[in-house]
């Protein structure tokens, strides 16, 4: 037929899994409808357990069986390690693989952050499945108990990345948009004006 790609006639796989990282408030709405069927509704947590006042200061990751949002992770940074929580599954979606993209999209995030370690709390009936990853358990034998599940603390020991980001990196690299460091981003392109702005012109003339 004439004047149809042939891009228009292929339809997406329904049953493709990507994941990718949350950039706005639309995204932490999909990361907060999955926590709640999950953690809410399927685990009867408490709300005030499960928002806990941390999403704002952490990293989230999204991930999508075709284009349905089905699972969503978190990651949050310290000083020596990264800390991976709050993984979710949509019950309707843990026979597919999300459950492993979602874990190694954030240890290849973290690697390239540059961190060596990171420090999990997995609950008892899930330790084999973070060992797949090569997590050992913390040896600290504290017991861990909150939300009605029993945990064990648990620890991934890293090699950082080749390309991780170090002072030594593209200083454009590091302000892109976290996550997409190897894409321009606006202030790249931002670079192409002259520093023209009135306040550079004030700050010389002094005071």
């Amino acid at each position: 037929m004439h004047g149809m790609s042939m891009a228009s006639t292929v339809k997406p796989n329904p049953r493709a899994i990507t994941v990718r990282i949350a950039r706005d408030p639309n995204d932490l709405m999909l990361v907060t409808a999955i926590r709640s069927a999950v953690y809410l509704a399927e685990q009867d947590c408490p709300i005030e357990e499960e928002f806990d006042g941390n999403d704002l200061v952490a990293a989230h990751f999204i991930g999508f069986v075709g284009n349905q949002p089905a699972g969503c992770l978190r990651v949050r940074f310290f000083g020596e390690f990264a800390k991976v929580e709050r993984l979710a599954v949509r019950h309707q979606y843990r026979r597919s693989r999300l459950s492993f993209k979602l874990v190694q999209a954030s240890v290849d995030y973290v690697r390239r952050k540059g961190f060596k370690r990171i420090y999990g709390q997995a609950q008892d009936r899930l330790v084999d499945f973070w060992a797949h990853f090569g997590a050992k358990p913390l040896g600290h034998n504290r017991k861990l108990t909150f939300s009605d599940f029993s945990y064990t603390e648990m620890v991934l020991e890293l090699e950082p990345g080749d390309d991780a980001i170090t002072l030594d990196s593209d200083p454009y690299m590091i302000i892109r948009p976290e996550g997409d460091w190897d894409r321009p981003g606006v202030l790249d392109l931002s670079a192409g004006r002259p520093a023209s702005s009135p306040l550079r012109e004030m700050a010389a003339a002094g005071p």
